[in-house]
């Protein structure tokens, strides 16, 4: 073969090719148990965020101690025990023909399609007993699908205490204004629920006047992004309600306060 001819230099790049890409293949596997780890890091800190532990004194994985995760068959509102609540992966187990289900078109609110037949639920413990509820909830918004937790105080099981979204793709500034810590605080108080147990919580067009009838159960849309807010309060009535959390939440209101 003749010094830089055309076939020397594509062996090279073959070559050069080559190397590189077991140099990629090699770090990625080095380096996954690294990524799963930090992974499992953000998810928990995710988690004390919307329960309220993240500013307190202590490592994320003390604070987490004061967690309890479980996984709930949703048709049933039982706890299940079929799975590591550490690996398992809701979002992947919707796509399995036989852990996930189909929602009706009509039923779908939250525009998914699919749900996991069972999903982690996360109790806060506090002197000994549950103090809040924590639900995964997630649902198309105008640009992307937002991934996030309600948290419910467990006493009434209607107190909404925080709705925090963690993954989404809406527009800066218009529906990405769900990371707003302003917007987040409105939802501090807020009522889930009516008193004949529907789900009453809406996202409004505009301010709510908190002085007019039913204003515990309404919070203010997001300024020109009515979609998104549209997203927010039916992915919210999806999961609130008898598709999503709500033979779970019936199970835990027949309960005594405090008993998992």
């Amino acid at each position: 073969m003749a010094k830089n001819s055309v076939g020397q230099t594509f062996g090279v790049a073959l070559l050069l090719c080559v190397v590189c890409s077991i140099m990629v293949s090699g770090a990625a596997v080095v380096l996954k148990p690294t990524q799963s780890a930090n992974k499992l890091l953000d998810k928990k800190q995710i988690i004390l965020t919307a329960a309220g532990l993240a500013d307190e004194a202590g490592t994320v994985d003390e604070l987490f101690e004061r967690i309890e995760t479980r996984i709930v068959d949703l048709d049933t509102g039982e706890y299940t025990d079929q799975f590591d609540v550490e690996d398992y992966d809701f979002i992947a187990a919707a796509k399995d023909a036989q852990m996930g289900i189909d929602i009706p078109r009509a039923q779908d609110r939250a525009g998914i399609k699919r749900r996991a037949r069972n999903i982690p639920v996360y109790l806060i413990q506090k002197r000994g007993q549950v103090d809040k509820v924590i639900l995964p909830i997630y649902g198309k918004g105008l640009w992307s699908t937002l991934y996030g937790f309600v948290a419910l105080d467990r006493d009434d099981l209607n107190t909404i205490r925080s709705l925090l979204y963690y993954q989404h793709g809406e527009t800066p500034g218009l529906g990405g204004e769900v990371d707003n810590p302003s917007w987040k605080a409105l939802w501090n108080g807020k009522q889930a629920f009516g008193a004949d147990g529907s789900v009453q919580i809406q996202v409004m067009r505009g301010a709510v006047d908190l002085a007019a009838t039913g204003a515990q159960h309404k919070v203010d849309g997001l300024s020109g992004a009515t979609i998104t807010s549209r997203g927010v309060h039916d992915m919210l009535h999806y999961w609130l309600g008898e598709g999503g959390y709500g033979h779970y939440l019936d199970r835990l209101r027949a309960t005594k306060q405090g008993e998992v």
